[in-house]
């Protein structure tokens, strides 16, 4: 059986019905094993094209010619708009015409169709599922929102008694009302959404049916229509009521008693957050090279982060932050708040410096060599930092080591918490606090979690999308344990293995494509990517970062 094909893939014979098919004929486009190959191409050999089973329909589908019989069409004529054979081409009917090669208009509409789907997966439907998950949220936070509003109603109602019962029933009566018309609104768009999610799906399930196919005629007359999902709905914004209190006398009471903001409903237009895709492909080198390397001067160094193609910021076991230049000449120190060393550092969209203490609880931002305090946690110590490409900030952390989550802010303000499966199982392991995160190009969150031994990728609604959990290799015999991960301007993940000395390259989808094993690396920790797609690593012992080039 061939070693390509599981049980449950294994085709049978068209002839025989019984045999195992070992091969295909891609003329006549059916599956053969091999004592019926004979058979079957007994009575034109020239005509049939016998390939294994695993090439099957590798051979284009041309169409049959109109004019002239037992011949095939490989070019479009570009002036009649027709398809022609090659006894058409001479023809003086296309004499001095210009032709086009279907083979070449194939791969065309080949590539379109793969990056229509590929757009579709890694940008466009992880966006409407962002979109879809925030109505939820909003959707199920309606009733704690308007509760919190009647509550504040109900002081004023304790305040001036029995003479303003039947004004405040009057008035939760049209609360409830509003919050029927709110849910209504916002239930109407996510009806919207998720009708155009089930369109994209139809349209995703086309392309990938069209991908797999051979037929010239269907595939060259594709037309994309992504560009119409491309155009983002406008989002609704719902503004909740307030009750404004009064002051009143007794003389006021029964008149009254204060007033709701009218209800209103607005739409704001949406564009996509995600990283803009990088349509030059760049291919990985096949041996990459170390441009330089800093010394740092710490004794341990974990953590390096990109403040631009010229700057990196640094932190280790000090209380110092150091900022150095490519050439490895120190530009700055930033002393920590507390005297102690940060668990992680990150940069901001504004160049600002962030870093996470553990013993406050608190991520700082210093900007101008002014520190203030972004976010103090309770119950929870931060670890690891990431900005992401919208300007929000995803911070990993844990609960007395029982618990890990990763938590979205934006500003001060939680958005987001990302802890659980479908299933309701944790994400993340729940005995170690090492958990480096970065965001990748298509939004997804990347999470090197070292206690599980495994990279752990969500998509922008929290969903799991994959687990990586190493590559064999003869030359890789320790446990795979992650320290640090960034990701590329391609959408490639890159996780340190700190054991094995190496960094590993994986795909969008948790596929394995290379190691960096060839640099001298010792121990690496820390990564960070640069806009021009130059890698960082911090060397956790020596206390050097290696700048390494990777891609051509």
């Amino acid at each position: 059986m061939d070693p390509n094909y599981s049980a449950q893939d294994v085709a049978r014979c068209d002839l025989c019905k019984t045999a195992i098919a070992q091969n295909y004929c891609d003329f006549c486009h059916v599956n053969l094993c091999k004592l019926c190959i004979g058979e079957h191409i007994s009575d034109d050999y020239e005509k049939h094209k016998i390939v294994p089973i695993h090439q099957r329909k590798s051979t284009l589908i041309y169409p049959k010619c109109e004019t002239h019989q037992n011949k095939t069409c490989e070019c479009q004529c570009k002036d009649c708009n027709v398809f022609v054979c090659s006894h058409c081409m001479a023809s003086s009917q296309h004499s001095g015409h210009k032709f086009l090669h279907l083979e070449e208009l194939f791969t065309t509409s080949k590539n379109c169709i793969q990056n229509d789907r590929e757009e579709l997966n890694n940008t466009i439907i992880p966006t409407y599922e962002g979109i879809v998950h925030e109505l939820e949220m909003q959707i199920a936070s309606l009733d704690g929102e308007y509760k919190k509003l009647t509550t504040e109603m109900s002081k004023q109602r304790e305040e001036i008694h029995r003479e303003v019962d039947n004004a405040i029933d009057e008035m939760e009566k049209e609360i409830s009302e509003i919050k029927v018309k709110h849910r209504s609104i916002l239930q109407k768009h996510l009806d919207e959404i998720k009708q155009l999610q089930s369109l994209m799906q139809q349209t995703l399930n086309a392309l990938n049916e069209m991908e797999e196919s051979n037929k010239v005629i269907p595939t060259i007359h594709y037309s994309s229509n992504t560009e119409q999902f491309s155009k983002l709905p406008p989002k609704v914004d719902v503004s909740m009521p307030k009750f404004i209190r009064k002051q009143i006398t007794k003389e006021e009471l029964g008149t009254l008693v204060g007033k709701l903001t009218p209800f209103s409903t607005t739409l704001e237009e949406r564009v996509f957050t995600a990283k803009k895709l990088n349509t030059s492909v760049r291919e990985l080198l096949d041996e990459p090279e170390v441009l330089n390397t800093i010394k740092t001067g710490y004794t341990y160094l974990p953590s390096v982060s990109c403040l631009n193609e010229e700057q990196i910021w640094t932190s280790g076991f000090t209380a110092d932050i150091k900022c150095f230049n490519i050439q490895g000449v120190l530009q700055k120190t930033i002393q920590t708040k507390s005297g102690e060393w940060p668990r992680d550092i990150s940069v901001d969209g504004d160049g600002a410096l962030l870093y996470a203490y553990w013993e406050t609880r608190t991520v700082y931002k210093v900007k101008n060599d002014q520190t203030e305090e972004v976010i103090t946690l309770q119950g929870w110590i931060p670890v690891n930092l990431c900005v992401t490409s919208s300007g929000d900030l995803l911070v990993t952390m844990y609960s007395d080591e029982t618990q890990s989550k990763v938590v979205r802010y934006s500003g001060s303000t939680e958005k987001q918490t990302i802890q659980f499966d479908d299933e309701g199982q944790p994400l993340y392991s729940r005995n170690s606090s090492i958990k480096y995160i970065s965001e990748n190009r298509n939004l997804n969150i990347c999470v090197a979690d070292w206690g599980a031994g495994a990279v752990v990728v969500v998509n922008q609604a929290g969903k799991l999308r994959f687990r990586y959990s190493g590559h064999p290799s003869p030359t890789k015999n320790k446990p795979f344990k992650p320290y640090g991960i960034t990701t590329d301007s391609q959408g490639r993940i890159l996780a340190s293995d700190c054991n094995n000395h190496c960094i590993h390259i994986i795909d969008t989808d948790g596929q394995f494509l290379r190691y960096i094993d060839n640099c001298d690396l010792e121990k690496p920790y820390g990564l960070c990517v640069d806009s021009n797609d130059r890698l960082f690593v911090c060397e956790y012992y020596k206390g050097n970062v290696k700048k390494i080039m990777y891609l051509k």
